[in-house]
């Protein structure tokens, strides 16, 4: 029988494998996400892009999140492997996105990446920007 203790250590435990020789991240890339991430790669033939998530100033509440493929690897990026897709975040968005869940939705009102962070202490309006 588990402990509590025990319980929310393994709920807390994230998806995803360290890449190795790299500094690794907090940020969790759902199923749905990394399937979407795989099938547009194959859209665009490229085996050696990663996709790059970063926080950058802008918008209406401060800071804005960027989501896009890099085939880069720059000094100080932190590196995590998802059902073959790789997610990487540069240094100085690491502590802005730590334990931050990326996810795919794909319904009849909204189609996009969305990004639930538990950092962000509010949001514009739009929902394009937090702070």
């Amino acid at each position: 029988m588990s402990t509590p203790t025990q319980d929310a250590a393994e709920a807390t435990e994230l998806r995803g494998a360290e890449v190795d020789g790299h500094k690794t991240h907090q940020v969790e890339l759902s199923e749905t996400a990394s399937e979407k991430v795989s099938s547009l790669l194959q859209q665009e033939g490229r085996s050696d892009l990663r996709l790059r998530v970063a926080v950058q100033p802008g918008g209406c509440s401060g800071l804005i999140y960027q989501l896009y493929f890099d085939e880069r690897v720059l000094d100080g990026d932190a590196l995590r492997a998802f059902d073959g897709v790789e997610v990487v975040v540069d240094k100085m968005s690491v502590p802005y996105l730590e334990g931050a869940k990326i996810d795919f939705e794909d319904s009849i009102s909204k189609q996009g990446f969305t990004i639930d962070n538990p950092n962000a202490s509010g949001s514009c309006a739009c929902g394009d920007s937090f702070h």
